[in-house]
């Protein structure tokens, strides 16, 4: 009797509180089990336990069990939900996860040991020639050129004294500058081929190449040479001011834009010279390379910061030749496609 009205009881609240606590099959099951015949419906002890621990807890409005069935167990809520193995590994935040199915590839070293930077790759490395001739200068004769030459070197002037014999922060913002033509020049040419449907001979990649060489050597030199608040702000003035002059300057007259960048790399050269200068009397502190310098120039391992400087002015190097190369073609009144492009010059 006992048993037959606790069911009674029970089939009446489930119904009531059908629409919110359970799902269609598990209600459905539940109506089905009411019209059973009372023999059947004699549950264990542990069985009405849990039906009122359910009922109690559909009357105090709980809604998570609206897709569970009367044998699973519910989380309480002083339980955690256990961390994935990605979570674990990563202190708790999930790794980055592309929604487009692009992975980044596992690039490893010719020793095997893993590839830890994402700004340049390995096949992107190389060992610089130290063997190029450092003392070429092109000896303006033209008007062109004479502006060229003398805008460079007024721009020196400041320069100096600002930095002084601060070579680590002068080379920092030297390469602020010299990363900028590259990036314009490429631009523009790009901008150009698409105009005309035609190809640039591969000058469009000798341009970005030149840029992303001289970022790369910005990237080196900020791990030398912290650069304080007042130098970011000039920089930024700087960067914006030349960005602008050099981007109308090439619209205007290629040839005087290469030609003033060829000048660049000239001083650029000479001031690398002083720095070495300066590091073998001992004057500025011969630190280790950056890590960064050694797996970009292939450095050995023990390489200080006189390798690196080294390896940076010959970079310049190549640069002041491809600039006048570039300058000397449209001289002669010809495009830049009509020549091979310089690619992979260093």
């Amino acid at each position: 009797m006992m048993s037959r009205g606790g069911a009674k009881v029970a089939s009446s609240l489930l119904k009531s509180a059908r629409p919110r606590l359970f799902s269609t099959a598990t209600a459905s099951t539940i109506r089905s089990m009411s019209h059973e015949p009372s023999h059947l419906l004699k549950p264990a002890a542990a069985d009405l336990a849990s039906v009122n621990t359910w009922i109690r807890s559909g009357t105090g409005g709980v809604r998570f069990a609206s897709t569970a069935s009367l044998g699973e167990k519910t989380p309480s809520q002083d339980e955690k939900p256990k961390k994935t193995e990605d979570e674990s590994s990563t202190g708790g935040n999930k790794g980055i996860a592309s929604y487009w199915g692009v992975e980044p590839n596992k690039i490893t070293k010719e020793d095997g040991t893993e590839w830890k930077w994402n700004c340049f790759r390995p096949w992107e490395t190389y060992k610089a020639d130290l063997t190029i001739d450092l003392s070429k200068h092109h000896v303006p004769t033209t008007f062109l050129d004479r502006l060229a030459y003398w805008t460079v070197k007024s721009l020196r002037w400041p320069t100096d004294l600002f930095f002084q014999r601060r070579y680590g922060c002068r080379a920092m913002m030297l390469e602020t500058v010299a990363a900028v033509p590259g990036m314009v020049g490429g631009m523009l040419l790009h901008f150009k081929s698409l105009r005309r449907f035609e190809q640039s001979g591969g000058w469009i990649k000798a341009l970005l190449e030149e840029a992303e060489n001289e970022r790369m050597h910005l990237m080196t030199f900020m791990e030398v040479a912290k650069p304080k608040w007042y130098e970011r702000a000039l920089v930024i003035t700087v960067q914006g001011v030349f960005f602008n002059a050099y981007f109308l300057g090439y619209l205007i007259s290629p040839k005087f834009a290469h030609r003033m960048v060829g000048y660049l790399e000239e001083e650029a050269i000479h001031s690398y010279t002083e720095f070495l200068k300066e590091l073998d009397k001992g004057n500025i502190d011969n630190v280790p390379a950056p890590a960064i310098a050694i797996d970009y120039w292939r450095l050995p391992a023990d390489a200080t910061l006189r390798d690196v400087v080294m390896v940076v002015r010959a970079d310049e190097a190549h640069h002041r030749d491809v600039n006048h190369f570039a300058s000397d073609i449209h001289y002669q009144g010809r495009e830049l496609k009509e020549a091979p492009a310089p690619v992979g010059y260093h």
